[in-house]
């Protein structure tokens, strides 16, 4: 009689931390991703060179409700959301 012992380990997936997000099935951010994948391209994949492609992505994303409204201090933009900021209010300036 031979006795057969199997162990099966039993793991929990834990869901990712900010939940799931809708696809982008109609292709509503499609030209911001294109512009964000061409400038990964350009750059040997180095995303730090495409950070202003990634958030406009990313905002895209969030004005069509593909995924929650976050801050962009959470999303690690915080320096390029600044920088928009002082562009957009100085050119408000100079019409005026």
């Amino acid at each position: 009689m031979s006795t057969q012992m199997t162990f099966q380990s039993r793991t929990t997936v834990k869901p990712p931390e900010k939940g799931s997000f809708p696809l982008d099935h109609d292709g509503e951010c499609r030209e911001f991703m294109k512009k964000y994948m061409k400038c990964l391209r350009e750059n040997r994949q180095e995303n730090t060179m495409c950070r202003e492609q990634s958030m406009a992505y990313l905002n895209c994303r969030m004005e069509k409700n593909l995924m929650l409204r976050e801050d962009w201090k959470k999303l690690g933009y915080s320096d390029l959301a600044q920088k928009q900021a002082n562009t957009k209010s100085s050119s408000s300036l100079r019409e005026t």
